[in-house]
């Protein structure tokens, strides 16, 4: 059994992984010839400011007295340059938004695994292609563009990680920082004349990387005083840059400046998501190359932004992040990055028709390339006969499309060479696209395949060790059905060299063959297939419709729970019903009327909001005088029972008490401490991280009486769990525990199945106790539903107080009692264990079931595993790849979700034992009682 725990662990993994390589493939390719417009540019060079986390909104508005928080932009607006939104994609994370900004491509999900900070796939960019770039700002911006150059043509000047605290007194100093180091680059420029001749230089990029408006939107939200008075800085800090610019090349006129963010931040401070408030970002440009305002008097746009920002009557053109890098290299006259699909906004440019041609021709070249290598690529890894080609853009389209664009431009019908080549790009997207998700369908198969065989034989494994289904009549001594291991091994070396010949990747070798074993495995368990048809055959028909239905429907709102968080609501408040239907409760009243009352509290907590609540200290605090009066009632109620706590064990309860009471401490000191902006404090850092690590350890010093050992679990997770929580989510983990409890009590109420014990009371019950295997008994229909409650409190535990399926669901407040500093993989640790410690207590309670039911802990986790698996095919088949961007990023982490919480269960089920079952002994001495 544990071999098979083992194979299906790494079969998991091989599922969890597949997503990977059939939705998170990098779309780059390399091979293509770098393209330029064969006209002098415009300018000579550029300046490019991105003020890290601005929303559109925030910037263009006006204030409460009718001002704008920017007056230098606004005024460029609508007396220099052009203006627009930029419209960004999932994930709204910094570093996908500077790839969509200067390499002109969307960030493949890989890059999350480098927290979105350096190349997990080299790429081409603006700066690359540039003679020379300097860049200013955060050490996690700059180093990914200089590390992909080629050459030693882009000079990057950061600050100390160290300054990104988010409970610093003044973030705007990291702006700051960046302008007064450009001040001083150009009064360096003045006296090294080395320097002055590279400045000097055509095709210079100036990038200036502004993180204190992100910082301060994360620290206090972009509603804040603190927010909107960086934006002012950030302006004033513009106007003087420009200023500089305009001094020390005397005006020339050959500079273009463009303002804009990497994404934008929800009210909540956060971002990563599909929210407006997080896509939408300002874009301002101005300079040489630039067309003039242009004032209109209407404008088309489905939103009411225009009027909201008074910016009616000055001409907006929105753009796609990526549509920036093109035009960026149009306006200084460098070779477009060889991996954008950016399409140039020709709306932008003020010259001539003949230079917007050729520019949009180079750009519908530049992108039919990478069609080209892609198809070339997909073509020499495929059989003849199989291969299919993308039949909109032939061979003999591209040329027939290239040689009219060409011969437009020779008779000066640019406005007709700038819709053919964006035609041509459209149909080349479409093409990259396609060959792209190539080998999607037939990889999905082999998954689904596989998936459905591991289902199978789970379920046949089940009946075999685990049920009372009669046996048929076995012949002993039957040889192996050597006709079938043949077959199967046929299979599989027929598909080994069809991949062999296509030149696959290792991956696809896993994926296909790996259906093979299992189907095996599954058909050698014939005389157990025979045995189930025949029971089946037996069980009256509408009765096992019902039961089929019911499960089904339990499926299905297990699903949509992913979805709607009410659908927990809707669950819990059937579950608080389920005794009074089934007259369970006429046996023990008090119990099932506590369950009931506990799942309709537990009921409240999925309508709450997600995201976007105010901190909330008192609610904090009031969960913490909670847990010290639930501390008393346990020390009460064993004197009531006449329990006797050992001295280790009262001291063990003691100190859980005093760090309940230090970790509310804590979080209030640190709240009041962030407030007037002194930082996070030494010593409650110390002594966060103290608790964090004391919680797992302090629970095995306690009894393991089973009453005993789960308080002192729910005591001692429920102190880090307070030093995480901002708000109402503090009081969460106690009303899901008491649910827990009543649980245990309800599951032995429920135990009418003949050949079981008679119940024990909880208080004698040790979770310890080697179990006799004789006493372990079968499963029964009603184990399932146990099994279905076991995972609707995993999933009402993942999702009860936000859904974790959105990034922008976290708060980085959560973390501040343990660190302020940026740190992705830190803070996203911390969060993620936030998250897990209600699965523990589920988990924990789970065992404590198991024992009270004299059930096999093997057999019903096998349950669980089926229903899990059978969500997991469900979302895999709704993964979508095509709509919206948060709706193609929610379906693939839907099923990174499930999946990951099948893995993890594997890996939770054992710490659960181990907080449950082990016992640590402060010393050696003789016991002693005191109560």
């Amino acid at each position: 059994m544990l071999l098979f725990f083992a194979l299906g662990l790494l079969i998991h993994f091989v599922f969890f992984a597949s997503i990977f390589d059939i939705y998170f493939t990098s779309p780059l390719v390399h091979g293509m010839t770098p393209q330029f417009t064969p006209l002098p540019p415009p300018a000579k060079r550029l300046v490019l400011f991105v003020a890290d986390g601005l929303r559109a909104d925030t910037l263009y508005e006006l204030d409460e007295d009718g001002n704008s928080r920017a007056p230098f932009i606004r005024n460029v607006i609508m007396h220099e340059g052009s203006w627009g939104v930029s419209h960004t994609r999932v994930p709204t994370e910094s570093r996908p938004g500077h790839v969509a900004l200067i390499a002109g491509f969307y960030e493949d999900v890989s890059a999350v695994a480098k927290g979105w900070k350096e190349n997990p796939v080299e790429f081409d960019s603006l700066f690359n292609e540039s003679k020379y770039t300097w860049s200013w700002g955060s050490p996690d911006i700059l180093p990914m563009f200089a590390k992909g150059a080629s050459g030693d043509h882009v000079y990057t000047y950061s600050y100390d990680a160290q300054r990104e605290d988010f409970g610093a007194h003044d973030a705007t100093k990291l702006d700051t920082w960046v302008f007064d180091k450009v001040k001083d680059f150009f009064d360096a420029a003045r006296n090294n004349q080395s320097l002055f001749t590279k400045v000097n230089e055509e095709k210079v990029v100036f990038f200036l990387h502004l993180l204190g408006i992100d910082t301060n939107g994360h620290a206090h939200r972009p509603s804040s005083r603190e927010y909107k008075d960086n934006i002012k800085k950030v302006d004033d800090g513009v106007k003087e840059i420009v200023s500089i610019f305009k001094h020390f090349y005397g005006d020339d006129g050959k500079t273009a400046f463009i303002f804009t963010s990497d994404h934008g931040m929800t009210d909540w401070g956060s971002h990563g998501a599909g929210h407006p408030s997080e896509t939408l970002t300002p874009f301002v440009t101005w300079g040489a190359g630039i067309k003039f305002p242009q004032n209109v008097s209407a404008q088309q746009y489905d939103d009411e932004f225009l009027k909201e920002w008074r910016l009616e009557t000055w001409k907006r053109r929105d753009v796609n992040q990526a549509d920036i890098a093109p035009l960026m290299a149009s306006l200084i006259g460098v070779p477009f990055p060889l991996n954008s699909v950016g399409i140039l906004p020709v709306g932008y440019l003020n010259n001539t028709g003949l230079f917007k041609a050729e520019s949009m021709f180079t750009n519908a070249v530049q992108i039919l390339e990478q069609f080209k290598v892609k198809m070339t690529q997909k073509k020499e890894a495929t059989l003849p006969f199989l291969f299919t080609p993308f039949k909109l853009l032939s061979d003999s389209q591209q040329l027939d499309i290239l040689r009219k664009a060409r011969s437009y431009i020779k008779q000066e019908k640019f406005d007709e060479v700038v819709s053919l080549c964006e035609e041509l790009i459209d149909l080349a997207l479409r093409g990259l696209s396609y060959y792209h998700t190539y080998d999607r369908l037939f990889l999905g198969i082999n998954v689904a395949v596989g998936f459905v065989g591991w289902m199978s034989y789970t379920s046949l494994l089940i009946i075999k060790l685990h049920s009372n289904i009669p046996k048929g009549t076995r012949k002993e001594g039957k040889k192996p059905h050597y006709l079938l291991l043949y077959s199967f091994i046929a299979i599989g070396v027929l598909v080994a060299c069809f991949l062999m010949i296509q030149a696959c990747p290792w991956t696809y070798y896993v994926y296909c063959l790996l259906p093979v074993p299992i189907w095996y495995a599954v058909l050698r368990e014939h005389e157990v297939i025979q045995d189930l048809v025949e029971s089946l055959l037996t069980f009256p028909r509408s009765h096992f419709v019902a039961y089929l239905l019911v499960f089904t429907l339990g499926i299905e709102v297990l699903v949509l729970s992913f979805f709607y968080r009410y659908m927990l609501t809707a669950g819990l408040i059937v579950f608080a019903g389920w005794p009074f239907l089934t007259q369970l409760w006429t046996r023990a009243k008090i119990t099932f009327l506590s369950w009931a009352f506990f799942s309709l509290l537990l009921a409240v907590f999925p309508l709450m909001p997600v995201v976007g609540r105010k901190p909330n200290l008192s609610l904090v605090m009031g969960a913490g005088f909670l847990v010290l009066l639930l501390s008393l009632a346990v020390v009460t109620t064993l004197r009531k029972r006449n329990i006797k706590l050992v001295k280790d064990e009262l001291l063990v309860l003691l100190l859980q008490m005093l760090s309940t009471v230090v970790s509310m401490y804590v979080v209030y000191s640190t709240h009041h401490s962030l407030l007037k902006k002194e930082g996070l404090p030494l010593m409650n850092q110390i002594v966060s991280w103290a608790t964090l690590a004391s919680s797992l350890v302090v629970p095995l010093l306690s009894s393991t009486a089973l009453s005993q050992r789960l308080a002192s679990i729910l005591l001692s997770l429920m102190s880090t769990y307070l030093l995480l929580s901002t708000g109402y989510e503090a009081l969460f983990p106690l009303v899901l525990s008491c649910l827990m409890f009543v649980w245990i009590h309800v599951e032995q109420e429920t135990l009418q199945q003949p050949g079981v014990c008679c119940k024990q009371k909880l208080t004698s019950i040790q979770f310890t106790c080697n179990t006799d295997i004789v006493q372990f008994r079968q499963l029964y229909l009603d184990d399932i539903r146990r099994a279905f409650f076991l995972v609707f409190f995993l999933l009402t535990a993942f999702f009860g107080t936000g859904n974790i399926a959105s990034i922008n669901s976290f708060d980085l407040a959560s973390v501040y009692c343990f660190l302020t500093v940026f740190s992705p993989f830190m803070m996203g640790a911390l969060m993620m264990w936030k998250i897990l410690i209600p699965f523990v207590l589920v988990m924990c309670a789970f065992e404590a079931v198991q024992i009270t039911t004299q059930l096999s802990s093997k057999g019903l986790f096998l349950v669980v595993l089926i229903i899990s698996d059978i969500m997991a095919l469900h979302f895999f088949f709704l993964v979508k790849d095509s709509g919206s961007w948060l709706d193609i990023g929610t379906s693939i982490s839907h099923y990174v979700i499930v999946m990951s919480m099948t893995i993890f269960l594997v890996f939770l089920n054992g710490l659960a034992q181990l907080l449950t079952t082990k016992k640590l002994q402060l010393c050696a001495k003789p016991k002693s009682h005191l109560m």
